[in-house]
């Protein structure tokens, strides 16, 4: 019997069309992949499972969960449907948590909520599903709290909450998007391995297909609110029939052509840094302790040059940036850029300083809502001693916004008013504004759906041949690293264990720990083996 039938959903909220007929299922025992750019409708569809729609949202069609109509059920209702029934992993665990909460607790309310054992008993299944996740008891007891666990760490927290009272289906809504390649792969394998152990159906929500072209079972591909494609994965991968999903495919492999780097000659070069965080004492008079983040890290990257920079989150890479752009001090070495040191007796040197630009993940969260693109642009001019003003003030924004795609019409917007990949845009012509020597990219594309990082990283390639782009490239997707670097260095426990040129060092790495990540990092299959693996089957 199917567990899930989702049969001609429609959604709409304000008269606006969200969802268009939507049909799939999800049998016990099942993974089935839901892929799509965002503003697909894949977490509608998730949602409109879980009946967390807005108050004016109306749906027509069916959801059948085990032969009960989700979609007929009051919301008291669903109260008890929700944990019990159908379990929801979503993409950032921090926001999913309550910090003031311990994780005990957390896992522990799911169950009392549900008054589905008494206390004890609850906060001991609350145990053995942390158990069952990866927490053990020895290092993760029950009085942790979120802020003392790493991303990947938290996640698995989540995942505990999902399944403690073993539900019958879990939906998984982009669970490893912000997670780095080992940590990935480890959230993917537990997910199949509860999916095998207790029975459950798994609706996997993600943008990206070499993500669940090894794990998913199914695969339903949308676009636009609706059902473009879908079918077993082998065979859908194998012989994709949309021109939708074939684009998806090509841009999950985008590779991107750099111009070739010039000879090379010394911009920044970093010289055994150190960098050391005081830790609380542990006793009254003790001393206080220190840990060491960053420990003797030394590299040079070249003018006109594209160097990477690749790790598991806490190896230090995020510690490495803030001190490169001067916004930490450093208890050893020195950072030298175009032969003048960044910091400048403990503090930064700005007439260093505004030769660095930085990029940062949250293409949203990095500017002020408040503000139209025309001041968000030109905040780097507060580091020029005579910034431009008037007309040449609009010539530079105009300039920095045609260079990266828009118009500079753009300028009198406000940023709500663009997509994700558009503000992106706006964040690298804000750093290109004032023609930086250096460009910082901290996690750059990670948060964008594979088509629209393929541009961005065209883009990339575009400015590098326009202006000469030197740039350090931060990320934990290993894919990006190899096509838009030329070089790449290795980063575990604050440390440089492998470096190189990019392609030698993916192709033939030496150190464990650069194998450990490449075996990790997931795979697109080759489409002729696959046509043939079928074919001979």
């Amino acid at each position: 019997m199917t567990l899930l039938s989702i049969q001609n959903l429609s959604l709409s909220i304000h008269k606006t069309e969200i969802l268009k007929d939507v049909s799939l299922t999800v049998e016990s025992g099942e993974i089935v992949a839901v892929t799509g750019e965002s503003g697909s409708g894949k977490s509608m569809t998730a949602m409109t499972v879980m009946q967390l729609l807005p108050e004016l949202a109306q749906t027509r069609g069916s959801v059948v969960l085990d032969g009960t109509d989700l979609l007929k059920l009051s919301e008291s209702e669903m109260c008890r449907v929700r944990g019990q029934s159908v379990g929801m992993v979503f993409q950032e665990p921090m926001t999913a948590l309550n910090p003031v909460k311990t994780i005990g607790d957390q896992v522990a309310e799911t169950i009392l909520i549900h008054d589905a054992m008494p206390k004890d008993k609850a906060y001991a299944r609350a145990r053995e599903v942390l158990d069952r996740v990866g927490l053990p008891a020895e290092r993760f007891p029950l009085t942790r709290f979120p802020h003392e666990l790493s991303g990947g760490q938290r996640q698995r927290v989540v995942i505990a909450m999902a399944i403690a009272l073993r539900p019958k289906l879990l939906i998984a809504d982009e669970p490893t998007t912000a997670l780095d390649v080992t940590t990935q792969a480890q959230i993917l394998d537990l997910l199949k391995e509860l999916v095998a152990e207790f029975g459950m159906g798994l609706l996997m929500i993600t943008h990206d297909l070499a993500v669940v072209a090894d794990m998913a079972d199914r695969i339903t591909v949308m676009r636009y609110g609706e059902v473009v494609e879908t079918g077993p994965t082998r065979q859908l991968l194998a012989n994709m029939q949309h021109p939708y999903t074939r684009a998806l495919f090509e841009a999950s492999g985008h590779l991107v052509d750099l111009p070739p780097a010039p000879a090379p000659k010394p911009l920044l070069e970093v010289r055994d840094v150190v960098r050391d965080y005081r830790l609380p004492r542990t006793k009254l008079f003790a001393p206080p302790g220190h840990f060491r983040a960053v420990k003797g890290v030394s590299f040079t990257l070249n003018r006109g040059e594209r160097l990477g920079l690749v790790g598991e989150s806490g190896c230090g890479k995020s510690t490495l940036t803030r001190a490169l752009l001067g916004l930490e001090p450093i208890q050893g070495g020195e950072i030298l850029l175009d032969g003048q040191p960044v910091l400048s007796e403990g503090k930064p040197n700005l007439a260093v300083r505004r030769k660095m630009q930085v990029v940062f993940q949250d293409p949203f969260g990095s500017f002020n809502p408040r503000h139209r693109v025309d001041r968000l642009i030109t905040e780097p001019f507060h580091l020029l001693d005579n910034p431009p003003t008037g007309a040449e003030r609009e010539k530079a924004i105009g300039e920095a916004l045609t260079a990266v795609g828009l118009k500079p019409s753009d300028a009198k917007k406000y940023i709500h008013e663009f997509s994700g990949g558009q503000r992106q845009r706006i964040a690298i012509a804000r750093a290109l504004i004032i023609r930086p020597e250096l460009i910082l990219f901290d996690e750059a594309v990670s948060a964008l759906d594979v088509s629209v990082r393929a541009q961005i990283l065209d883009l990339l390639a575009e400015l590098c041949r326009a202006y000469n782009l030197t740039y350090l490239f931060i990320s934990h997707d290993l894919s990006v690293v190899r096509t838009v670097t030329d070089r790449v260095l290795v980063m575990k426990s604050g440390e440089i264990v492998e470096q190189g040129e990019t392609e030698q060092v993916f192709s033939n790495p030496q150190h464990p720990y650069t194998q450990t990540l490449i075996a990790a990092a997931p795979q697109l299959p080759d489409l002729d083996e696959l046509k043939r693996s079928l074919t001979d089957a």
